[in-house]
């Protein structure tokens, strides 16, 4: 197989199992079907989340047992088992909590593996431009699969019928994973043995006192913006008499256009001060979509502004994180990356959906746009400090 093709068929993969988290902002729709509440969704979510930092924290022993491409088959078939879970429920029960573990060490395994297959087929200074292109395939899945379900409850199906499609679009996604085992392995450009990609407690503790530490702490806070915003969108958009699928899909489009922009993107010499600027945007469209009620136009700004902050930044916040990494402890550092991702993308909806049902959207929407200045604050001060010298 030619390396173009390896290529294609790799991200064609991350595609088609990316669509599955985006079906996570249908839950709410999901659940409302019988009778469960934004609390249970948030429930769910929090086993999700725990099943994959157990997950996370294993991913490198299974990937060294099995290698990274059939690992990443296995955890398409798991997230393959819990849509199909999902589909199947008609209360709230063992068959979802199931699902919500399948889900989580599916994700787990596909997230923090994706990244660190490509560090083997690219060169340093393409890692850039490679974990955007990986990023755009990743947020088509995300974002075009929430816009999926809208038509197909518009043709008169129901959103069960979505999170069915989505798991056979996730055994493919296995099949391709699995015979891409070798073509990988044959088109690496390092051919030294793959370093262990386990996570111990002697390399938790080395991340920790290395410069990645700020990165791997900032993609949680971010995280979690993105959950509080995404998560529940449907609930937002029908309290504000608005089609949610205008959302994501204004928000799937601005990204995927920006991020192929962002493949010819290089860093730069402070690659921070992009992601402060960027992420400031998204804290600015936090704050704008609190006060922009009904507005169809504001709507799709805020749609625009942090698809242009949150989507944009992500890729380059990767990058960097690869970049701090010590060298001997890539893989290590870029699972930590992925763990604490899952504990915002995950465990944050918890804390959304209690907010929600207990207190309202507006002071959920005002705390979410405040964690984002914490984290484009910390961009920023790491920015300053390289600019310094320090």
């Amino acid at each position: 197989m030619s390396r173009s093709l390896t290529f294609i068929l790799y991200f064609l993969a991350i595609f088609l199992q990316a669509g599955a988290y985006g079906l996570t902002f249908m839950l709410p729709r999901l659940f409302e079907a019988f009778g469960a509440s934004e609390k249970t969704v948030g429930l769910m979510l929090a086993i999700t989340a725990v099943t994959t930092l157990f997950t996370v924290y294993f991913s490198g022993h299974l990937s060294d047992i099995f290698g990274r491409l059939r690992t990443l088959g296995v955890a398409c078939l798991a997230i393959a088992c819990a849509l199909f879970l999902f589909a199947a429920v008609t209360s709230v029960g063992p068959g979802l909590i199931c699902a919500s573990v399948l889900l989580g060490f599916g994700w787990g395994l596909t997230y923090s593996l994706g990244p660190i297959v490509l560090t083997r087929l690219v060169k340093p200074d393409e890692r850039v431009q490679s974990f955007a292109l990986l990023s755009v395939f990743v947020m088509a899945g995300f974002g075009l699969s929430p816009v999926l379900a809208s038509a197909m409850e518009a043709s008169g199906l129901p959103v069960n019928d979505a999170f069915t499609l989505t798991a056979l679009l996730c055994l493919v996604s296995a099949g391709l994973f699995f015979g891409l085992h070798h073509p990988v392995r044959n088109h690496t450009l390092n051919r030294a043995p793959e370093a262990s990609s386990r996570i111990t407690l002697a390399t938790i503790g080395a991340v920790i006192r290395s410069r990645a530490l700020v990165p791997v702490v900032m993609v949680c806070i971010g995280a979690s913006v993105f959950a509080g915003m995404n998560n529940f969108q449907t609930v937002f958009a029908d309290n504000r008499g608005l089609d949610y699928a205008t959302f994501f899909l204004v928000y799937t489009v601005t990204v995927i256009i920006f991020r192929l922009v962002l493949v010819r993107y290089k860093g730069g010499s402070n690659p921070y001060f992009t992601i402060a600027i960027l992420q400031y945007l998204m804290c600015v469209s936090v704050a704008l979509f609190i006060f922009s009620d009904g507005s169809f136009i504001l709507y799709i700004t805020v749609a625009v502004l942090f698809g242009l902050g949150y989507g944009v930044s992500y890729p380059i916040l990767v990058a960097v994180t690869a970049m701090d990494a010590l060298e001997d402890l890539g893989p290590q550092t870029l699972q930590l990356f992925a763990l604490t991702y899952f504990i915002g993308i995950f465990g944050f909806p918890l804390i959304a959906g209690w907010l929600i049902v207990e207190i309202g959207t507006t002071p959920l929407l005002s705390f979410v746009a405040v964690i984002a200045a914490i984290e484009a604050t910390m961009a920023l001060r790491r920015a300053t400090m390289i600019r310094a010298g320090i």
